[in-house]
């Protein structure tokens, strides 16, 4: 009967290692993905903001 060696035992520790590291990786770049849409979004909300103000500005600088 033949018996596992040491190394062999040790690959799908290795392989079961990569994956975990590969989900964790997966899971840090979509965190990042997540937080630059927000930041993204809140960029684009202040020039929607300013834009809107300025349109208020002029608008009440014509009745005056």
């Amino acid at each position: 009967m033949k018996t596992l060696a040491p190394r062999s035992r040790a690959v799908p520790d290795l392989i079961h290692d990569l994956v975990n590291d590969r989900i964790q990786t997966l899971h840090r770049e979509a965190a990042e993905q997540r937080l630059i849409l927000r930041v993204q979004r809140v960029q684009r909300a202040r020039r929607e903001v300013k834009r809107a103000n300025d349109r208020l500005r002029r608008a009440l600088s014509r009745q005056i």
